[in-house]
């Protein structure tokens, strides 16, 4: 256990030091709401955009290719969502629910789960985790797009008008460019792949930073019970519902394993970034992210600890 939980904090600590930089900035009167929007809209428009095309055209399937727990991982995410969505029906005020939704369900996969599980399964844990997080980048961008437009103040709950806005967003866009290029394999040249990477690199510390100059400590404390509550649907109740219906369909070892720690990564920062641009409570996103991230500590570590005493991972 003792591994895996310096693994946790080896991937969460850093989250937590660029939201308090953030934080500790935006005190200092270094940076004001306005850089912080700024930088948001940047990050949404253009920087994360990047990171997803380059991490969709470097990508190679690994030599595991495990189509059933890629598909059963999309499922449960999807029935997840689902759940959560009805949940948040009489518990939120109108405006606060596609932010709920989309902070309980969307995890960090692609930095925090593939970590833990290329931490804890070596290249087994990279390549099937890899494969994992490739595929639901895609699923959580399209449903967290859906619910934040139905309920966005600024975006039309029209049919259309959300199909116009999935199809339009540009973490959608990203993903697209790259998809025909990745499968006629072709390579960019050097310097524009390197000139992608110094863009992409500032995604996550910006948008982190972004995330801790936005917090506002008022808003945290009218927001504490419903972030409580997707938090806890995050990483405690998405995981075991993961867990306790992979089991009859016979999931076992490093499976089981790289599932769990999907499933348990805490809120993704890129949340905040959509919120933001859908015009919602991101406020409540950052404090989702913020929470679910220090709980992750303590049920990732625990988690792993008993499905590893009981023998299955």
């Amino acid at each position: 256990m003792g591994d895996v939980l310096h693994g946790t904090l080896e991937v969460s600590l850093p989250v937590f030091a660029m939201v308090f930089i953030g934080a500790l900035l935006k005190r200092l009167g270094w940076i004001d709401q306005a850089f912080v929007n700024t930088a948001s809209s940047l990050v949404f428009k253009a920087t994360m955009p990047t990171l997803l095309f380059l991490s969709i055209l470097r990508a190679e399937p690994g030599r595991t290719l495990n189509l059933e727990l890629v598909g059963f991982y999309l499922g449960i995410s999807t029935l997840a969502f689902g759940l959560i969505w009805l949940w948040a029906l009489p518990r939120c005020r109108h405006e606060d629910r596609g932010v709920f939704v989309q902070g309980a369900f969307r995890g960090n996969c692609g930095i925090v789960g593939l970590a833990l599980a290329a931490s804890m399964y070596g290249d087994l844990g990279l390549s099937l985790g890899g494969l994992m997080a490739g595929a639901i980048i895609v699923l959580n961008l399209v449903l967290s797009a859906i619910v934040l437009a139905v309920y966005s103040p600024t975006i039309s709950s029209h049919p259309l008008a959300i199909l116009k806005d999935v199809a339009t967003n540009p973490l959608i866009l990203g993903i697209l460019a790259a998809l025909p290029l990745t499968y006629m394999r072709v390579e960019l040249p050097a310097w524009l792949m390197t000139s992608g990477d110094y863009l992409a690199s500032l995604s996550l510390p910006l948008a982190l930073i972004c995330i801790g100059g936005g917090l506002s400590v008022s808003a945290i404390k009218q927001s504490s019970a419903l972030s409580l509550e997707a938090s806890l649907w995050k990483v405690l109740l998405m995981p075991a519902l993961g867990v306790l219906l992979a089991l009859p369909m016979g999931f076992r070892g490093p499976e089981l394993g790289i599932l769990f720690l999907f499933l348990g990564s805490p809120s993704a920062a890129v949340a905040y970034v959509m919120a933001r641009g859908a015009g919602a409570n991101a406020e409540l996103a950052a404090s989702i992210i913020v929470v679910s991230t220090l709980i992750s500590l303590f049920t990732i570590s625990t988690g792993v600890f008993a499905l590893k005493a009981l023998g299955l991972v």
